[in-house]
């Protein structure tokens, strides 16, 4: 696996852990934790966009946020599933599979021309 998606795994891990933060926060401290998870998960994000497309990043980073944050309410707070959330969040997989498999293409493109010149 190339480090840049390793860094893509860390960035939407620990996005879940501090919203999970947010919900369970209720002292000072507790707070200081969350800014030091935001920071390191916004130094994973910064790597994996030094050398992946920034759209596809933010895309996996949002769609992981988005459907682990669903299923955390779920099965951690209580949260109630229904067929639309199961719906809306398999079109969150498929766009951001979708991203990755046209970015794939373009890049396979710009080698080509550049093989080309």
């Amino acid at each position: 696996m190339q480090k840049e998606w390793m860094y893509v795994g860390l960035t939407s891990l620990f996005e879940l852990f501090w919203i999970f933060g947010f919900n369970v926060a209720n002292s000072w401290w507790h707070w200081v934790i969350i800014v030091l998870i935001i920071a390191i998960d916004f130094y994973f994000l910064s790597k994996a966009c030094e050398n992946l497309p920034t759209g596809t990043v933010y895309a996996i980073f949002a769609g992981a946020g988005a459907i682990g944050t669903t299923l955390m309410d779920i099965f951690i707070f209580d949260g109630e599933f229904n067929t639309i959330k199961g719906i809306f969040m398999s079109i969150l997989v498929l766009g951001v599979i979708g991203l990755k498999l046209a970015d794939n293409s373009s890049t396979e493109q710009g080698e080509k021309k550049g093989a080309n010149a």
